[in-house]
């Protein structure tokens, strides 16, 4: 990847991590994180000071993200979305989306906890 020789800023990086262990050892339902089946996390790191560097930052960054996709298995880690990701966020929790926005609906129907990554109620 030609991504990893041209950095655009020295504080972007692409970070990769090994996921394994003790992630594996529980069904995708147990819990709300279900991509249980994923080897290793990837996470773009693109930042900078300079704002006439946001064009190619941002560039870079996406550029990146799109020639990784076709190796990824589609899924994320919420923990990794930024605000304007918002309609990722069922890609975070997978299978396991809908039975969290019931239990949202349930115990939070007025979406009082709805910052950062929001599930949001289900109608039902």
């Amino acid at each position: 990847m030609t991504a990893i020789a041209v950095l655009p800023s020295p504080q972007c990086e692409i970070f990769f991590g090994q996921i394994g262990g003790a992630t594996c050892r529980l069904p995708p339902d147990a819990t709300a994180y279900s991509s249980r089946d994923a080897k290793y996390v990837m996470n773009v790191h693109a930042r900078w000071d300079d704002p006439s560097e946001d064009g190619r930052c941002i560039e870079w960054a996406r550029g990146f993200f799109e020639a990784a996709a076709p190796f990824a298995l589609g899924s994320v880690y919420v923990n990794f979305l930024t605000q304007e990701e918002g309609a990722r966020i069922g890609a975070a929790y997978g299978p396991n989306y809908e039975r969290l926005a019931a239990i949202k609906a349930r115990y939070d129907p007025e979406n009082v906890f709805r910052h950062n990554q929001n599930i949001k109620p289900s109608a039902a």
